[in-house]
């Protein structure tokens, strides 16, 4: 072998190249009939529209929740409203009326000083009444029915604050003088009355009913016993303890004088007292008969009688005048009262008013509950 030989045996050959690695195929993805883009679509916008009814439906819920809950706080306003005010009105008849026009009769014979410090203090009594008449919550329906409230309060406050002052007069040896001055203190309690009757009841009762508000009953309110203390020769009689004649002239029949209710009746329906609820049949024109006696030790003159029916807040009063009773004899007087409601809770009081000379009028008076029927 040449030495060229060996050369070209010797020579480095290229090295043959890795066969390569036979790739796979990539796997197509199934085509889904219409689509995979329409079928996203209609469920997305099956879901948005129930949770769209969904939606809806919670808000009609939410809505009648919250009006359901307006209407409930608007009926818990009115009730209570009218409960606060005839709480209050019914005070001021308590607590003010009946004891001041108690300590009126026969004060000249009470010690001067008990009766200013009696008078004193039921006038900021009144006073603490009117004040809180002022602070009641008040629904926006019942203003009318406060406006008016608030001057019936303020009528009474100021007419005690009043009839003290001119009693401090009276109590001081001028009490004929005095007398003029207190009848006229004494309009003001009637205007009270006259305002609460015809307006601040009515209008509690109406906006009650259209609030759709039932079974409320809307209390009465009668702060003057009677239309005699308007009367200036009454009025003396009262607070000397005197009839009218002899108050002026300075002179009362020896031993006691006094009145006192037997009891009442309609047709043959003899009424039980309170809380009893008596049922009278007869219609709405009912004549009340009233049994009265003498139980003093002089005769008596002019008793006058009082039957006053409030049903819904409407008062009816009717009076009539016993000429002249003997000493411990008894007396019926028929009092008709004209259209009275029918079906309804009626409230009677009697009231037999003081003769001159009686120092307690406790037996005078009785009050009785009736439904009256046809």
């Amino acid at each position: 072998m040449s030495f060229f030989d060996d050369g070209e045996e010797t020579e480095t050959r290229p090295a043959a190249r890795a066969p390569r690695a036979p790739q796979r195929p990539r796997p197509r993805r199934p085509q889904h009939a219409g689509g995979a883009g329409s079928h996203d679509e209609h469920t997305v916008m099956v879901r948005r529209r129930v949770a769209a009814g969904a939606g809806v439906v919670l808000l009609i819920v939410i809505v009648l929740i919250v009006n359901g809950c307006l209407k409930s706080q608007k009926t818990d306003a009115l009730k209570n409203y009218n409960r606060n005010v005839g709480r209050i009105v019914g005070e001021s008849d308590q607590q003010v009326s009946r004891p001041l026009f108690s300590t009126l009769s026969g004060a000249s014979a009470k010690p001067t000083g008990d009766v200013e410090t009696q008078i004193n203090q039921l006038r900021l009594e009144a006073q603490k009444q009117a004040t809180e008449a002022k602070g009641l919550s008040v629904p926006g329906e019942m203003d009318a029915a406060q406006r008016d409230l608030l001057l019936t309060l303020d009528l009474r406050a100021e007419g005690v604050e009043k009839v003290a002052t001119h009693m401090r007069t009276a109590l001081g040896g001028q009490a004929k003088q005095a007398s003029t001055l207190i009848a006229g203190d004494m309009e003001s309690f009637l205007a009270s009355d006259v305002i609460y009757s015809q307006r601040v009841a009515p209008l509690i009762a109406q906006t009650l009913k259209s609030g759709g508000v039932e079974g409320q009953t809307v209390a009465g309110s009668h702060f003057l016993p009677n239309i005699g203390w308007l009367e200036p020769a009454t009025v003396l009689a009262r607070i000397t303890g005197q009839s009218p004649s002899s108050a002026q002239s300075g002179q009362l029949s020896p031993g006691s004088h006094g009145s006192a209710l037997v009891g009442v009746s309609v047709g043959a329906n003899t009424l039980a007292s309170e809380p009893t609820l008596n049922h009278i049949s007869g219609g709405s024109n009912p004549t009340f008969t009233v049994a009265v006696e003498d139980a003093g030790e002089n005769p008596e003159t002019n008793i006058k009688v009082d039957v006053t029916v409030t049903a819904q807040g409407k008062q009816l009063k009717a009076t009539r005048t016993i000429n002249s009773m003997q000493a411990g004899t008894k007396v019926n007087v028929d009092i008709p009262v004209e259209k009275v409601a029918l079906g309804v809770a009626s409230k009677i009081e009697v009231y037999v008013e003081p003769v001159p000379g009686e120092t307690s009028a406790e037996n005078n008076k009785n009050t009785y509950l009736a439904i009256f029927g046809p």
